[in-house]
């Protein structure tokens, strides 16, 4: 018999490749070789399991998240780049589909990502940018509110935008761009770390 957890795990595996709404319940009860009545055992319908899904990817990337700020709570400025760079790895393997079926068919699931997304920029990247700027790493004529609303907040909607920019470039040419260069024009002359070398 399937767990929950194994469901859930096939479940993020399909919606993410293919775009919640292109995956069925029985496409998912299918490939698990269980009937869809397994499926409505452990969830109410198709969008309490996408929601669950997207809670548990989410939930996921906060326990990473937190390991990260845990291990380098010294340099705030390394764990922005740091919890970005674990962002970049899970957003290559996002089909675009994923997040605008999301938006467009499943509220519960959207206001979850969108409430994840404001958390993210505006509590977890805006405090550890504030004490960057307290320790003196990041220059004090900077608005660091403005910063992450121009330059750290959606940066989904920007990898999305069209075309799928995944397609074109690579993840470290991306990073470097959206997130690297965009770093080194707020920081103090003498702040460093490895991925400004």
């Amino acid at each position: 018999m399937i767990t929950k957890a194994e469901l859930l795990k096939h479940s993020i595996a399909k919606f993410t490749q293919c775009g919640s709404k292109h995956v069925t319940l029985d496409d998912l009860a299918g490939s698990l070789g269980i009937s869809k009545k397994t499926i409505y055992s452990f969830f109410e319908n198709k969008e309490d399991l996408v929601s669950s899904s997207l809670e548990s990817l989410i939930n996921e990337y906060k326990e990473d998240i937190n390991r990260v700020v845990n291990s380098n709570g010294k340099d705030p400025i390394l764990s922005v780049i740091l919890i970005y760079q674990r962002g970049f790895e899970y957003l290559k393997y996002f089909k675009p589909s994923f997040l605008y079926g999301i938006e467009k068919y499943y509220p519960k699931a959207n206001k979850l990502y969108n409430d994840f997304i404001e958390e993210l920029a505006n509590d977890i990247v805006l405090d550890l940018l504030n004490k960057a700027q307290e320790l003196g790493d990041i220059r004090k004529d900077i608005n660091i509110e403005l910063v992450v609303k121009i330059y750290f907040f959606r940066i989904d909607n920007l990898i999305f935008k069209k075309k799928n920019l995944f397609e074109s470039y690579s993840e470290s040419e991306l990073f470097k761009h959206m997130v690297i260069n965009n770093l080194k024009g707020i920081i103090t002359p003498y702040y460093s770390n490895s991925y400004f070398e």
